[in-house]
């Protein structure tokens, strides 16, 4: 046996998706990083190994993908990958390389994997190194660091180290949090292992071994919350935990999980008649051997987040990501108790009080969570953050603890340049940390760009033509190929008016004359309806009756699908930010899909007294406006948030024009400009299992040219072909130029020219 000794300015000890991510953002910012993986993969849970699909916001919010890192990753293995998304299971080696090759060529990143950390050193409250064991090659390495991120899951380095943690259920008592039990217990939620089928297109047997589950009682899966929807595999529900402890009895679960799903597949194979019938020439293909954990240490930082802060929104000053998954509580025991998770238990009906109770966020994350309260050196990111049992239950998805990553190593290498321990980063240079995640792709809910440096903001911008909101009917056609749904939880897509529905509309003048909608009376007779107009927040606003009501009336409809008119009126619209039109319950009449997502514009409806919900998936509802909006124009690209939130936020060329069209920044004095950086339309709209094999998204340029003027004409600095990725920047020696064009000469199949922000740095 050797032992080895290494130094580095950051050990980032687990290489799933926050570990990962955190150790990019360190390494791209200049940090001397290791990442330390005990597995031969990275990703964690959605590693091929394991096999998890990553989920987020966007699942229940339109717009709320999480970009940065996580974004770069999804949408490149998208564009590589043959395969098509299915709920869990179908994961190939092609995501492991994605994260591979993106290690591999990162400067300032070593890269560790098959190395399990099994001591600490410390000297007060500061770790001086960790120990690892590298598998199969009798060494030992030291690895030596100024600050240690723990995204090991369980919290390994942070219990190594002595700090405080909770595992389990805090009572309702403690912080008095909706979802919390009336009693304390150790209760987690459990962890599964999945497997995948194979169309073989014969008909096929298959045996299970004596060793393996015997199910015969159809109640327990169709009745219980364990409906195999899929043919495929990727049963989240192949769950246990308790009674087992799922650190130290990981192998026992192991084994037990693999009975249960040789015993799921043998009954969906041989016993049901539903299900024998759909699977008869499907094989079993892989069963997953690596159990993927939902829950065990969760490590006590500088603030603890309680459910209240997902449902109540609460504004962070050291707000560092954001999340919007539900408040996702799986029952103790999984295939062992005598239900599944309680939505699935309810077939995901949106109305019930447990539905609306979970529907949270998005949210914004405190940098505190991230920060061990006991050392003065320790990160956590990943699940081990520090949040009771029920907030857990929605930060914990894979692209919420991705986002949870690229702000610990951010806050861990601008600490570093400013010379400042990570525990004082939260006050001292939190504006920094949130500035630079800004620049690196990711969102805030309640921050912008603010960048003094950033030269975009302090010039004049203008363009070639610019798209008018006149709205979308049924007939439209929009750019859409590849995108689809997630299968797995159906969301409420029923046009008729049961309930409340809103459509937001972007206002781009003070001026709206008349609003259309399109709807079907399905009765004999006509049809009096109420509707409203109401001031917006946000696009994620979905208070019933909180904003400001500009105009309501009374409307009537003859049997039969119209195009009905409200003549509003209005000349001091509220420029600049979105309206909803609420149409009120009226059973005999439907409101009609657009046959296209117009951006931004997203619909909702009542799923009680103070609360809505994202209708469908982020479909636009039929609707017109007079006179056509100005909501896409060019002065968008300096706003500061790069995706619809409180506006549009995007430049669009006008689709009736041909590509090339121009954006165009003009300053007072020449400026030399050695930076730009660009962010495009494309993976925002839905969660990332809605995106097709091969997928490149049709809003997002696919060639393009940065232009500057020089010597009284045009010259080309930068040609761009085939592209895909959302953000991109490109390094110059120097443009000396006063005017500066990126010029969108084709898309990935969209008529517009589409561009969220353009950022210019000397």
């Amino acid at each position: 046996m050797q032992t080895l000794k290494e130094k580095y300015e950051l050990v980032v000890v687990g290489g799933g998706l926050a570990g990962f991510c955190a150790a990019v953002a360190a390494a791209r910012l200049g940090t001397k990083t290791c990442i330390i993986q005990n597995r031969p993969v990275f990703g964690g849970n959605s590693s091929s190994e394991i096999r998890v699909t990553p989920h987020g916001a966007c699942a229940f919010h339109a717009y709320a993908r999480e970009t940065g890192i996580i974004s770069e990753l999804l949408i490149a293995e998208r564009a590589a990958n043959h395969e098509e998304i299915f709920e869990n299971g179908w994961t190939n080696s092609i995501w492991d390389l994605t994260l591979y090759n993106l290690a591999q060529s990162t400067p300032n990143l070593t890269i560790k994997v098959n190395t399990d950390v099994f001591e600490v050193e410390k000297e007060g409250r500061t770790i001086k190194s960790v120990k690892g064991r590298v598998q199969n090659t009798e060494t030992d390495i030291l690895f030596e660091a100024d600050t240690f991120i723990d995204a090991s899951g369980d919290g390994i380095v942070a219990d190594l180290a002595g700090c405080e943690f909770r595992l389990g259920s805090e009572a309702k008592s403690e912080f008095n949090e909706p979802h919390a039990p009336e009693t304390a217990s150790k209760d987690v939620m459990g962890s599964s292992i999945h497997f995948k089928t194979k169309y073989i297109g014969k008909e096929c047997s298959y045996k299970a071994p004596d060793w393996a589950m015997h199910y015969e009682d159809a109640s327990f899966f169709y009745k219980q919350g364990r409906p195999p929807k899929q043919k495929k595999g990727g049963y989240w529900w192949i769950e246990i935990g308790v009674p087992y402890n799922t650190i130290t009895d990981n192998e026992t679960i192991r084994h037990e999980l693999t009975r249960h799903a040789l015993g799921v597949w043998d009954w969906m194979k041989n016993k049901d008649p539903k299900m024998k019938e759909i699977v008869k020439e499907y094989a079993l293909d892989w069963v997953g051997q690596v159990p993927g954990k939902r829950e065990s240490r969760r490590i006590m930082g500088q603030y603890l987040m309680t459910e209240h802060d997902p449902q109540n929104c609460t504004v962070f000053d050291d707000e560092i990501a954001f999340g919007g998954w539900f408040i996702d509580l799986h029952t103790p025991g999984g295939l062992l108790a005598a239900n599944s998770e309680p939505a699935s238990n309810e077939n995901y009906s949106t109305f019930s009080e447990y539905a609306v109770k979970s529907y949270a966020g998005p949210y914004g994350i405190p940098l505190r969570s991230l920060i061990a309260k006991d050392m003065d050196n320790l990160m956590m990111a990943g699940r081990n953050v520090s949040v009771t049992h029920a907030a857990l239950g929605t930060v914990r998805v894979m692209n919420t603890t991705a986002l949870m990553g690229q702000a610990a190593g951010t806050a861990v290498a601008i600490a570093k340049q400013k010379n400042l321990p990570i525990t004082e980063a939260p006050v001292k240079i939190i504006e920094e940390i949130q500035q630079q995640l800004l620049r690196d792709g990711c969102f805030l809910p309640n921050y912008a760009n603010k960048d003094e440096k950033d030269i975009a903001l302090k010039a004049k911008i203008t363009a070639s033509s610019e798209a008018l909101l006149f709205g979308a009917g049924p007939e439209s056609k929009g750019s859409h190929e590849g995108l689809k749904i997630w299968e797995d939880q159906p969301q409420y897509e029923i046009e008729k008016l049961e309930y409340r529905k809103g459509q937001l509309i972007a206002v781009g003048s003070k001026q709206i004359n008349k609003i259309e909608v399109c709807l079907r009376n399905n009765s004999d007779k006509a049809q009096q309806f109420s509707v409203e107009l109401k001031k917006s927040e946000h696009i994620w606003d979905y208070s019933v009756n909180k904003g400001e009501i500009l105009a309501k009336a009374e409307l009537s409809i003859e049997p039969g699908l119209h195009w009905v008119e409200w003549p509003v009126n209005l000349d001091n619209a509220p420029a600049g930010e979105f309206v909803r039109l609420d149409i009120l319950p009226n059973p005999e009449l439907q409101w009609l899909c657009a046959g296209k997502i117009e951006s931004g514009h997203m619909a909702m409806y009542q799923i009680s007294a103070e609360k809505m919900r994202r209708f469908g998936n982020g479909q636009t509802l039929s609707f017109k406006v007079n006179p056509p909006q100005p909501c896409f124009g060019p002065q968008n690209v300096i706003s500061g948030v790069t995706r619809p939130h409180r506006f549009t936020n995007l430049w669009k060329s006008d689709p009736n024009l041909p590509l090339s069209q121009y954006l165009q920044l003009t300053w007072e004095n020449t400026k030399n400009i050695k930076e730009v950086e660009l962010t495009f339309p494309g993976h925002l709209l839905r969660e990332y299992h809605a995106y097709g094999p091969f997928y490149q998204d049709p809003q997002c340029p696919k060639d393009f040219e940065i232009l500057a003027f020089k010597d009284s004409k045009w010259e080309t600095v930068l040609t761009v072909k085939e592209n895909f990725q959302r953000q991109v920047k490109y390094s110059f020696e120097g443009i000396e130029t006063a005017q500066l064009r990126v010029q969108v000469n084709a898309t990935n199949g969209d008529p517009s020219a589409q561009i969220y922000e353009i950022r210019c740095y000397e």
